[in-house]
């Protein structure tokens, strides 16, 4: 990953698990953290990878950040669909891995499409399972946390 991706990805990451150490959350931390997160992912926003893996952590990294944030512009939502659509571009051309299935996890987590969780769980049913990374068994466990309690989202007719 890039530094700056990185970064965003780090922040983000800090801000989902605030708290989760057992240590007092102080609202001029929670706010300064969510701040700095949603200000970082629109600085990088307007950014593109050079390589299809790049462009993957980079909108991983995005829809991290723009998830873990309260803040929003009036345009947060538009933010989301757009990294949404670089996101299944790019998905095509990644092979299986981590960052793909982070990837499909994140977007899923997004749309519901079953599709997209079925896709991951192909990948994660290829991993030895005796030999899992801690980044293996976290995204497993995201996706399940994600598949068994869905973020409030509404299905909006033709």
């Amino acid at each position: 990953m890039s530094d700056q991706v990185s970064s965003l990805f780090s922040l983000a990451h800090s801000l989902l698990t605030l708290g989760q150490d057992d240590r007092p959350i102080y609202v001029d931390d929670f706010t300064r953290l969510n701040r700095d997160v949603y200000e970082s992912a629109l600085n990088s926003y307007g950014k593109h990878g050079s390589t299809p893996e790049a462009e993957a952590e980079l909108c991983l990294g995005l829809l991290v950040a723009f998830n873990a944030t309260m803040y929003d512009n009036g345009h947060k939502q538009e933010y989301i669909q757009k990294v949404l659509d670089r996101s299944f571009a790019v998905l095509p051309t990644l092979k299986p891995s981590l960052l793909k299935v982070r990837l499909l996890t994140y977007c899923y987590g997004e749309v519901y499409d079953e599709k997209l969780a079925e896709e991951a769980h192909a990948i994660i049913s290829s991993w030895e399972t005796s030999r899992l990374t801690l980044e293996q068994v976290e995204i497993i466990e995201e996706l399940q946390y994600i598949k068994e309690n869905p973020y409030p989202f509404e299905e909006v007719g033709a």
